[in-house]
């Protein structure tokens, strides 16, 4: 898991967490979770994961190789079982889980398809899902920034970010199904999305952080003309690829 993340939860749920306790309820419903159901949440990050599935009644498992991110978890949920553990290595039995989940992980993994692996061996449905980079419009947006103050790499990794990468990534554990769910978010304005941007959080939260100080006044001037100069609330939208199997 990248060093990106090694950070407070408060950090990322104000970064990332309005996006992705939004696309939780779609992400369940799409894997079909349902009341009684042992799910493995891999990735489990700050919970929006966790706790929609908690609410859903299904017995939840979290995997958190993040220190930082794990200890949230525990925090937040003292009644879930949480193993501090990477993702390529679960400590788990075979088919232990009726499902397990990885809700906007795989892109960052070391070995995504060895995760995916340990996945369909402990669960009997799995279910991955990822932001894409063009279809979420903070990320077009950053790139676009970063492009034009030429300072690239705001937005790197780009490994499994769109549908037939996630479906290959899948496929050799059965028929892969395949959905897009679309989320948005609000901001205040646009020092609050800035704010949230300045605090590490993913590729793009370390690269305002890689900045120097011009380069820093340049991407903020830029990121609020590519977003169209908010004067006061706005929204952005985002889609997530989503696909699913049930290994034989």
């Amino acid at each position: 898991m990248s060093d990106a993340f090694r950070v407070g939860g408060d950090a990322y749920d104000d970064f990332m967490g309005r996006n992705s306790t939004t696309l939780a309820a779609l992400f369940a419903d799409f894997a079909g979770v349902g009341q009684g159901a042992r799910v493995l949440d891999v990735g489990a990050g700050t919970g929006a994961l966790t706790a929609e599935l908690r609410a859903r009644g299904a017995t939840v498992v979290a995997e958190e190789p993040s220190p930082e991110f794990a200890a949230v978890l525990r925090e937040r949920f003292p009644d879930v079982e949480v193993h501090e553990t990477p993702a390529e290595e679960l400590p788990f039995a075979d088919k232990e889980f009726d499902v397990a989940l990885a809700q906007l992980v795989v892109a960052f993994l070391s070995d995504a398809p060895a995760a995916v692996g340990e996945m369909a061996r402990v669960a009997g449905r799995v279910a991955v899902c990822m932001w894409g980079v063009a279809e979420v419009d903070m990320f077009a947006a950053i790139d676009r920034a970063a492009a034009a103050i030429g300072a690239p790499g705001a937005t790197e990794p780009r490994r499994y970010r769109s549908a037939p990468e996630l479906r290959d990534l899948l496929a050799p554990y059965g028929e892969v199904e395949a959905a897009e769910l679309d989320v948005t978010a609000g901001y205040r304005d646009f020092d609050e999305f800035w704010q949230a941007m300045d605090r590490r959080v993913g590729p793009a939260g370390q690269w305002v952080a890689s900045l120097d100080s011009e380069q820093r006044e340049h991407a903020h001037a830029e990121l609020f003309r590519q977003l169209g100069s908010p004067s006061g609330p706005f929204e952005l939208g985002a889609r997530a690829f989503a696909t699913a199997v049930t290994p034989a």
